[in-house]
């Protein structure tokens, strides 16, 4: 006799729980048959008033509890429950004079009520208590206990059903909102990953810039064709930056090893910074190319923006990756900024060591990608 809704904070559940609850009412068939069998009279027209009550109020108690739930799995207000329990036992109890013992088929239906939609300890305590009243009524009242047979186990039966679908219910609430928790973290991290490649991206980008226009404008007045081929290359650097942003905001931009080689002595050159890049990564692994081209991106952004290097080296082997300068480096190597604070995450998800810093043999800084053979 169980009377289930669910409706969860996703709004995931059995809509139709009024039908549901109403299906069950067929049972109400053999009261309906012992009132209309009864003499005509006061008592019949009661009966009968009252069963048409008790099934409209155990309709309605079921949807109401189906409106509660749609912030969680129970109310936590149960004074409308008792007050509708209450409202049932009363209905059945008006039965009685013309219904005669088949009134104890009301049991069932207050008992499932009450394991549905009061809390746990307090239902399971009203159908043990409904249970064993009506096993007390069929020894007590005279005639009942000859015809009336299986009511109490039928009220046990209904109530550790209906507990079960709850706990069902309530297993399936707290999955949906696991689900959402894991889904809303998968949108925070996806948005932080997002926002840490448009850093770099832009950083670098952006730092490149900045650094070409400066010098276009110096060469303005020396050199101007070589500031229109600079001013060429900040058209290039803007176009594939954008790029770069749509992809990225689209979850499709790579990244290669050898363009950031290349890209880095571009941006190095423009800084007056007299580089030695290697002339190949051939040797470097698949699994490793990726973040030792984000490193090279990230260190080569931070020796154009803030270290006022003359000199700037980039060591490559297939296991790690050294850039290395002779300039002041960040103004304080003990906090990172964003970049290097990226760069160590990618670096932690493959399980490789970064070390950034001030050179210990020499004036300058390091920033070094090893990854476990």
């Amino acid at each position: 006799m169980t009377t289930a809704t669910s409706e969860t904070p996703g709004r995931i559940g059995f809509r139709g729980g009024w039908v549901f609850a109403a299906i069950w009412l067929f049972y109400l068939g053999e009261n309906l048959n012992a009132l209309l069998a009864h003499p005509p009279g006061m008592w019949r027209d009661v009966g009968l008033t009252a069963l048409a009550l008790f099934a409209l109020s155990y309709v309605l108690i079921i949807a109401t509890m189906r409106r509660e739930r749609r912030d969680g799995p129970y109310p936590e207000k149960v004074l409308p429950v008792w007050l509708g329990l209450a409202l049932l036992a009363v209905l059945a109890l008006l039965q009685v004079p013309a219904a005669g013992s088949t009134v104890l088929t009301c049991a069932v239906y207050i008992s499932a009520t009450a394991v549905m939609g009061l809390p746990l300890h307090q239902g399971l305590g009203v159908a043990v208590a409904v249970a064993l009243t009506v096993e007390i009524t069929l020894r007590v009242v005279p005639g009942w206990h000859a015809v009336s047979q299986g009511y109490a186990l039928a009220v046990v039966l209904a109530a550790a059903a209906t507990w079960g679908m709850r706990l069902a219910f309530e297993r399936q609430s707290r999955l949906i909102q696991a689900q959402q928790e894991l889904a809303d973290l998968a949108v925070a991290d996806e948005r932080s990953r997002i926002a840490g490649d448009l850093h770099d991206i832009l950083g670098h980008s952006l730092t490149v810039v900045a650094v070409k226009a400066e010098l276009a404008q110096r060469l303005l007045d020396v050199d101007i064709e070589r500031a229109r081929a600079e001013l060429r290359d900040l058209e290039a650097l803007s176009r594939d930056a954008l790029a770069d942003v749509r992809a990225t905001a689209m979850g499709m931009r790579g990244i290669s090893l050898p363009g950031e080689i290349a890209a880095a002595k571009a941006a190095l050159a423009a800084a007056n910074v007299e580089a030695d890049l290697p002339g190949a990564a051939d040797d470097v692994p698949t699994r490793n190319r990726e973040l030792f081209a984000w490193t090279i991106r990230e260190a080569v952004t931070n020796i154009v923006r803030h270290s006022r290097a003359r000199h700037a080296e980039v060591r490559l082997s297939p296991d790690s990756v050294e850039i290395v300068d002779d300039g002041q480096g960040p103004a304080s190597a003990d906090a990172p900024g964003q970049g290097l604070a990226g760069l160590r995450r990618r670096a932690d998800e493959l399980g490789a060591h970064l070390t950034a810093g001030r050179r210990g043999d020499r004036p300058g800084f390091r920033v070094r990608v090893e990854v476990p053979s």
